[in-house]
């Protein structure tokens, strides 16, 4: 029994050859990005500017500067509060840089939309 391609479906070989480069091509430029995205550093403030963060891109902390006139004795759930407000947001925004960063990739190759591939 032969199955019936409909037309622009398959295409051969050469086809298939073109679509392998591609998906190498796109892997290699996704690898560059990462390591890219790896070394970049972000500094994130929180609590008006008294408690700043700096995170590179592998989410590794890489500092904490707090600022002395946050530092109360007596209140340190304000400033473990502060803390922990911009470790988040350190995390979200190297998570929403490299989320837009790849997808400028696999959403330029039509690929994003397919689950679990990228």
């Amino acid at each position: 029994m032969k199955a019936n391609i409909p037309k622009g479906m398959g295409g051969g070989p050469q086809n298939m050859n073109a679509m392998i480069r591609q998906a190498q091509k796109m892997q290699e430029e996704m690898e560059a990005l990462q390591e890219e995205l790896d070394s970049r550093e972000y500094e994130i403030s929180a609590g008006g500017g008294v408690v700043g963060v700096k995170i590179n891109g592998k989410k590794e902390i890489l500092s904490i500067d707090i600022q002395p006139e946050i530092v109360d004795p007596d209140d340190i759930e304000t400033l473990s509060d502060i803390l922990v407000a911009a470790v988040n947001e350190a995390i979200k925004r190297v998570d929403d840089t490299n989320n837009a960063e790849m997808s400028k990739i696999t959403g330029s190759a039509g690929l994003s939309g397919i689950p679990g591939l990228f």
